[in-house]
């Protein structure tokens, strides 16, 4: 038996198709096979977006290891450890606050001149910033000054960032077959674990190397310092990336949007909160294991500092695995399905692993680190994928970098919170494991907005 709509219903039915495909029009001309996506092409792309991310959380993490056991003693030294800490987290934060700002500056220039040339800007900004903190001299020698140069060379370096994951994610999911699209864009996220083992284990090996003493004096620069060099190759392979066939297909149809920021501000603010909740766990989470958790660990608990780093160096080891396969089952059932069980597994783990922390046993200590971000990495490895399906084509660097920026904003504070809550607790550990726990309860209930926002797309499971 046939159902008939109301004739109402019916036109508006046919008004929500008509709207879906002009806001996607070129991206579906693409995937009906008018532009043939290989998986070698797909995979070329990853990889070169995957060592660019490399080299931009190279360049972040090193700052989030040196806000807990660097900067506060360098640039932040008062009477009072946790003032400085304080201090050198806000720091931390700060450059995460202009993060919005580089994603709307660099994502309108991504949507509307292309991926590829702004993805060059954005990668050879983060080196040159980064190696500049490298240089830079301490409270001792400069005075006011230093601190002051840090902020500002922090706030350059979280601009640059602000445009960097959304135009890597969206060029990789550009280049790759729509039902491909989750196994490719989760390879770009194993850059963060391989960003943080090179900036952990640079601070881990100087460490080792070197007294206690050298290393407050200068050990700490070398890593920083080892960002030009890292520069040079990762403009080199990005250089060697084609530009986006869907973009070019907006070029070529004119249907490159002159104003994408206005129109995300305008018709998807709902798709960019939900975006930046989907994203909180990934960035938030770990921010709290890998940052937070260094200060707790050597100021609070007394372990020693290169026991906190070989931690985050494990835990980012098993991270890679679980992206690798996380973006496989995302490709299977679905992006929307790794991020709302990922979140809630890592709801269920978020006590237990911070009792682990606080066993004083270094094992245990270890595995409670590389068990809470296994966790939080299930939900991350599909984010590159819901977020940039959640934005058209012609708005969809903007729109990406908006949600995943957002999220930076309000994780960038997450060891602020977690240090201020933890310290007004008399030193005691849940106020962060009660953290974690909302954190990924928040991005499960964002997982589950996400199919009926997302744009659609024929072959494409959200």
């Amino acid at each position: 038996m046939t159902q008939h709509l109301p004739k109402a219903a019916n036109e508006t039915a046919v008004q929500g198709e008509r709207r879906a495909d002009s806001v996607n029009a070129a991206e579906q001309h693409i995937a009906q096979g008018h532009h043939e996506l290989t998986s070698r092409e797909a995979r070329k792309v990853a990889m070169g977006a995957l060592i660019g991310n490399a080299m931009e959380w190279y360049d972040f993490f090193l700052f989030t290891v040196a806000s807990a056991i660097v900067f506060n003693v360098q640039y932040f030294d008062t009477k009072d450890p946790v003032g400085a800490t304080l201090a050198s987290f806000a720091t931390f934060g700060i450059g995460l606050i202009v993060r919005p700002i580089g994603g709307i500056m660099f994502g309108a220039m991504g949507d509307r001149i292309g991926r590829r040339k702004t993805l060059m800007i954005t990668v050879t900004g983060i080196g040159v910033v980064t190696g500049l903190i490298g240089l830079l001299p301490p409270a001792a020698v400069f005075g006011f000054w230093a601190p002051m140069l840090l902020v500002l060379l922090r706030v350059a370096q979280g601009l640059f960032v602000g445009g960097e994951w959304s135009g890597a994610m969206t060029i990789v999911v550009e280049h790759a077959p729509v039902q491909q699209r989750a196994r490719y864009a989760a390879l770009p996220q194993i850059g963060s674990p391989i960003g943080t083992i090179l900036s952990s284990g640079g601070f881990f090996v100087v460490g080792v190397l070197m007294s206690a003493d050298t290393f407050d004096a200068w050990g700490w620069r070398i890593p920083f310092l080892l960002s030009f060099p890292l520069l040079f190759l990762a403009v080199w392979l990005r250089s060697r990336l084609q530009e986006s066939p869907v973009f070019q297909e907006l070029l070529e149809t004119g249907e490159v949007e002159l104003t994408p920021v206005r129109s995300v501000f305008k018709r998807y603010w709902k798709h960019t909160i939900v975006g930046a909740m989907a994203a909180l766990l990934g960035v938030g989470g770990f921010y709290l294991v890998a940052g937070f958790v260094t200060w707790y660990g050597t100021k609070i608990l007394g372990y020693d500092k290169n026991l906190l780093i070989l931690g985050t160096i494990v835990a980012a080891a098993f991270e890679i695995p679980t992206l690798v396969i996380g973006g496989r089952v995302a490709e299977k059932f679905g992006a929307t399905k790794v991020i709302v069980w990922g979140a809630v597994i890592s709801t269920v783990l978020s006590w237990p692993c911070f009792l682990l922390i606080e066993s004083m046993n270094p094992v245990l200590l270890i595995i409670g680190m590389a068990v809470a971000v296994s966790a939080l990495s299930i939900p991350y490895a599909a984010s590159g994928t819901a977020l940039t399906g959640l934005f058209p084509a012609k708005l969809r660097y903007t729109g990406a970098g908006m949600s995943q920026n957002l999220a930076g904003v309000l994780s960038g504070f997450f060891p602020l919170i977690a240090t201020a809550l933890v310290a007004g607790a008399g030193d005691h550990w849940w106020p962060a494991a009660t953290m974690l726990f909302l954190v990924s309860a928040a991005t499960a209930i964002a997982g589950l907005f996400i199919p009926r926002l997302s744009v659609p797309l024929p072959g494409f499971k959200h």
